[in-house]
């Protein structure tokens, strides 16, 4: 009998310790919980969570109504949050950088292979205490929309809507530029405050913004970027197991990107069905619209960060 109390006891005492190991991790997104973008961090979520059981949780805490997207970058830094779903272009306060993610056009697994990824977060550590986890966005250009009509690129006299990711370009293209978060969009383009705004080939339907664009102008350029990042301190706190399942399930993450090719290809045809029409330039044109937009990126990153921007150039580009 004693014995088996003692069984029973070492077995309890077992499980609470197995238990008291497993930690919660607070996890926040820029982007608004009906995009595409967090539905598929969400399918992250639920992987972890089904094998990390007794391990480590993700508590999803909730989008810009939670946490304005220009502050999440911050936030993760300091600790507010452990994890965020963001694009670099929302936190380049914090490290000029990150706004080199755009300039990629490699994939992000082929970043695994060339040292990118790991320069990446060598980078990261080191100037936003962050541990750059995964990206999974990939495969996808941005595009200028516009509600009026141009016939060459020159945006002089249009008033754009920005991130620092197309800060530069547009405005090397003569545009005013405004920056606002994407949930204020919708009203400024209604309220004609903007003539147009950039964003991915994706992703406006999630917004509603079909309702007020008429134009796309082709061909896309830079390579949109959306991550899991997490907070380095909290990184280093965590278990060799616990970082393994979350490195194992982020790669998994990765290796399904292809995801936005098809779904791009759908996107395009929902925008043409919705009336948005299409902007082309002369091959001429076109070709010097696209190589400005790199050499306005790449410059600006050089600038910014003279040590690294030629190292990220030199494996980010083809």
């Amino acid at each position: 009998m004693r014995t088996t109390l003692l069984l029973a006891a070492a077995a309890a005492a077992f499980a609470g310790a197995a238990q008291a190991q497993e930690t919660a991790l607070r996890v926040v997104s820029a982007f608004s919980e009906n995009t595409q973008y967090v539905m598929n961090l969400e399918g992250f979520i639920g992987k972890v969570n089904a094998g990390g059981k007794g391990v480590v949780q993700l508590n999803f805490i909730g989008g810009p109504k939670a946490m304005p997207p220009f502050e999440v970058g911050n936030a993760l830094r300091t600790g507010v949050v452990d994890m965020a779903l963001t694009t670099g272009a929302f936190y380049t306060n914090i490290m000029p950088e990150a706004d080199a993610l755009k300039l990629t056009q490699v994939a992000a697994t082929e970043l695994r292979k060339n040292g990118g990824h790991e320069l990446i977060n060598k980078i990261w550590n080191e100037k936003a205490n962050m541990v750059y986890l995964a990206r999974i966005v990939d495969y996808s250009p941005f595009h200028l929309y516009l509600t009026k009509k141009i016939d060459k690129p020159d945006l002089s006299g249009l008033k754009i809507r920005i991130t620092p990711v197309y800060r530069d370009f547009f405005q090397a293209l003569g545009a005013t530029v405004m920056q606002t978060p994407p949930g204020e969009v919708y009203t400024a383009l209604e309220r004609g405050v903007v003539d147009g705004y950039g964003w991915p080939i994706h992703g406006i339907f999630d917004l509603n913004w079909q309702e007020k664009t008429k134009y796309r102008v082709d061909p896309g350029f830079y390579n949109a970027e959306v991550s899991i990042v997490v907070n380095l301190d909290k990184w280093k706190g965590l278990t060799a197991q616990q970082r393994d399942l979350l490195n194992r399930e982020a790669m998994a993450l990765e290796a399904h990107n292809d995801f936005w090719k098809k779904y791009n290809e759908d996107e395009v045809r929902r925008q043409k069905e919705a009336g948005i029409q299409v902007i082309t330039f002369d091959a001429a044109a076109a070709k010097q619209y696209y190589d400005k937009a790199y050499e306005v990126g790449w410059a600006s990153i050089i600038k910014a960060s003279p040590q690294y921007g030629p190292q990220m150039r030199k494996l980010f580009s083809r």
